[in-house]
């Protein structure tokens, strides 16, 4: 199951050492066929407030997600974003080839038949 890691960074100002983490942060990703989807772009918030950039990397399962966070080659280049983008990172797996929400909807009724929670 695909998996992406989302990341909702806060907005800072240019630092040698943020440079170098974009510079290397590919080669991290290569070994478990991690790929962005999202960096650098801009955002439009239509609903609520989002503070701050997003960045979406697609990984091929939640396996993978974790071994590369969890890689020295990740761990070694972490401080260099983390020590001046303070954010947010989640994991988050995709959904099936075929999702249909319809049967989501079905299932949550189905579940919640006898009354419980009906208003």
């Amino acid at each position: 199951m695909p998996t992406y890691a989302i990341a909702n960074l806060q907005v800072a100002g240019y630092h040698p050492d943020i440079a170098e983490y974009i510079e290397r942060i590919q080669g991290t990703l290569d070994p478990f066929n991690g790929r962005f989807l999202v960096h650098a772009t801009q955002h439009e918030v239509i609903e609520g407030s989002w503070q701050g950039g997003v960045v979406m990397i697609e990984f091929p399962s939640l396996a993978d997600a974790h071994e590369w966070y969890d890689s020295p080659a990740y761990q070694e280049i972490l401080h260099l974003r983390t020590d001046h983008i303070p954010g947010d990172v989640i994991f988050v797996e995709g959904v099936s080839e075929g999702y249909d929400p319809a049967k989501t909807a079905a299932a949550m009724r189905a579940a919640n038949e006898g009354g419980a929670g009906q208003e």
